[in-house]
């Protein structure tokens, strides 16, 4: 059940990404096409990450440093650095653009993921944080 909610809460947070760039972006098309979906699947464990969000494919192609870049190791840590801000967000709407932070991230750093999988979460999660204007945690590269 664990392994489901991850997959569960990373399509709900693109999905909400999606529909939050059409309000805060102007003058852009936002529509999402094929091209803009990702789709990384680890069947052995049963993850799945999907991400739908005009423009991140794109960006990932372009500006992302390459798989192998960096080890899982760095990518593990990072994204359980950015995922704990993010929850932190959620849980002050108050403070913090609940149209951006509206659902938690069920990210357990004692599962092993895999390299796809905290591959495409750490740069989803630069590309949101250069999109949106956020910063989550650290220097955000901007790539």
């Amino acid at each position: 059940m664990k392994k489901w909610n991850l997959l569960f809460i990373l399509f709900i947070i693109v999905i909400i990404s999606c529909t939050s760039s059409k309000a805060l972006v102007k003058n852009k098309n936002t529509t999402a096409s094929p091209s803009d979906t990702i789709r990384i699947a680890n069947e052995e464990l049963e993850y799945e990450v999907i991400i739908i969000d005009p423009g991140f494919n794109t960006w990932l192609n372009s500006r992302a440093f390459p798989r192998g870049y960096h080890t899982q190791a760095y990518l593990e840590n990072k994204n359980l650095f950015y995922i704990t801000e993010w929850n932190n967000r959620v849980m002050q709407p108050q403070r913090y653009n609940s149209r951006l932070y509206e659902m938690t991230i069920d990210y357990d750093p004692h599962i092993n993921y895999g390299y796809e999988v905290n591959y495409l979460i750490y740069n989803y999660m630069i590309y949101f944080q250069n999109t949106y204007k956020q910063k989550l945690y650290g220097n955000v590269p901007l790539r």
